[in-house]
């Protein structure tokens, strides 16, 4: 960052989504001007700007009281501020006499716009102001094909983006930060009251640990663990064999050069098998895909990728909807991980992928009411990820699957939880049944079923007819479908 030496002031850096010390471009940066710094978080209330949902409002809860701590460790403070993220920026560049901000990209379509408009203004109040890379592997502007145009499908996109990581570079975190003379005025956390009261729903919540010390702790425990059987056990929602990162990921607590670097590191030392190490890194690369996928398309949160697909038949179904929220669909795999969601902010991938299936395929519901509620209840609810994988679902978005591929929540509960494991831990009510049947009780024999008949709902749909009238309206939308 470079600032005339004659100006005076401290460098304001405003954080987002990067939630951390190390490997933390824009205060890298800006330690490195050797001016004072002062780190800043804004909980933005620009209008246009999606608001965090409420898990999310929980974790950033608990992540910005570990940065604080982690800057008062280094001799800085970290400042909150609430508003409009204009006006807040303008008043403590204001306040504090700034010569410059800094801040780390990110690419949803209403940020880049607020940022693009703030910037313009700075700069014509004389401060100078940067922008980084740090939430992504890649720009997405980078990674194009040989038509200079963004990829649509993910394996050419991410055997394109893997060519521009010959060497990836991870910085430490600051060991000390120059203080300004006079600190802003900071608003005090606890007024912010994002920890849920009157009830509070978040005790589920315990199994989380916010921050950059808990994120370098998980992907540790991962790499040194279960990334040995994640290509098959990745798929069962009964084993801890994912690594859990997203929401470390999203807040920035930790970022994707730190995640690839340790992950390649763990291969070449043989600590890791290397088949696994890609398998998750292939993960990782979706995410890449997603952010680049919105950054292309912005109109994605709203509008389908596949224009098509605008002229779908939803229904209005209400109920359908609240039971499928409340996890009482009659399907046990469905209603296990709505119920895992809502108790604890997360919902393992293969069931999401099965319960966003059931909410748009087995009843017809919108797919973008089933992402508005994923929104409010994912502690790693992402823009990029949420609405990319739902139009994924719905067979409407980017690299989509098939419409007419209809997941079976009986089939793959049978495939992915045999024991019944998760199915057990999410809905106790069906814990005494015999493995054949806890994915379909109400085959039960009536001397094992009567605890589970009285307090399990029977299925909201027949599957066949729910799969049948879900065929016909592809049909009607495509013209002709074949299913599998």
């Amino acid at each position: 960052m470079r600032i005339d030496p004659g100006v005076p002031g401290p460098v304001i850096v405003w954080l987002r989504n990067d939630l951390r010390l190390a490997d933390n471009p824009a205060l890298k940066a800006a330690a490195d001007t050797g001016r004072p710094v002062i780190p800043l978080y804004i909980l933005d209330e620009t209008p246009g700007v999606r608001p965090m949902g409420a898990a999310s409002l929980w974790w950033l809860d608990k992540s910005l009281r570990a940065l604080s701590e982690s800057f008062k460790a280094i001799g800085s403070k970290l400042v909150l501020r609430r508003g409009p993220a204009h006006q807040v920026l303008k008043d403590v560049v204001a306040h504090a006499e700034a010569a410059g901000v800094i801040w780390n990209r990110l690419y949803e379509p209403a940020a880049i716009a607020r940022d693009a408009e703030i910037k313009t203004a700075l700069k014509a109040d004389g401060v100078v102001v940067e922008s980084c890379l740090a939430g992504l592997l890649n720009e997405p502007w980078t990674v194009v094909n040989g038509s200079k145009q963004p990829y649509k499908v993910f394996t050419p996109y991410w055997r394109a983006a893997r060519a521009h990581l010959t060497h990836v570079e991870v910085e430490r975190a600051p060991k000390r930060l120059e203080a300004p003379e006079h600190w802003p005025h900071s608003d005090a956390l606890d007024g912010w009251r994002l920890h849920p009261r009157k009830p509070d729903w978040s005790k589920g919540f315990s199994i989380w640990t916010p921050g950059e010390a808990g994120a370098l702790q998980r992907l540790d425990d991962f790499l040194s663990g279960a990334v040995d059987g994640y290509g098959e056990g990745r798929d069962v929602p009964g084993l801890e064999a994912t690594s859990r990162l997203s929401p470390h990921l999203h807040f920035g607590e930790i970022g994707p050069r730190q995640v690839w670097a340790a992950a390649r590191t763990a291969a070449e030392a043989g600590d890791a098998p290397h088949g696994e190490i890609e398998k998750f890194l292939s993960e990782v690369g979706w995410r890449e895909f997603n952010h680049a996928i919105l950054f292309n398309w912005p109109q994605l949160p709203e509008r389908n990728f596949r224009p098509e697909f605008d002229a779908f038949p939803w229904t209005e179904n209400p109920k359908g909807l609240e039971v499928w929220i409340e996890g009482r669909t009659g399907y046990p795999l469905v209603d296990a991980g709505m119920r895992e969601l809502w108790a604890t902010g997360f919902m393992h991938n293969r069931v999401r992928m099965i319960t966003a299936s059931f909410l748009i395929k087995h009843l017809l519901v919108d797919w973008r009411d089933g992402e508005s509620w994923f929104w409010d209840t994912l502690v790693d609810a992402d823009l990029a990820n949420n609405v990319g994988n739902w139009q994924w679902v719905a067979g409407s978005g980017a690299d989509a699957s098939p419409y007419f591929r209809i997941f079976n929540p009986i089939g793959q509960g049978e495939k992915f939880d045999p024991k019944g494991a998760y199915v057990r831990k999410w809905v106790p009510e069906l814990a005494n049944l015999p493995d054949s049947v806890i994915h379909q009780p109400w085959t039960a024999p009536a001397h094992l079923s009567v605890e589970a008949k009285r307090s399990y709902a029977r299925p909201i749909v027949d599957h066949g007819q729910a799969r049948a009238r879900a065929l016909e309206a592809y049909r009607q939308l495509r013209g002709d479908a074949s299913g599998e």
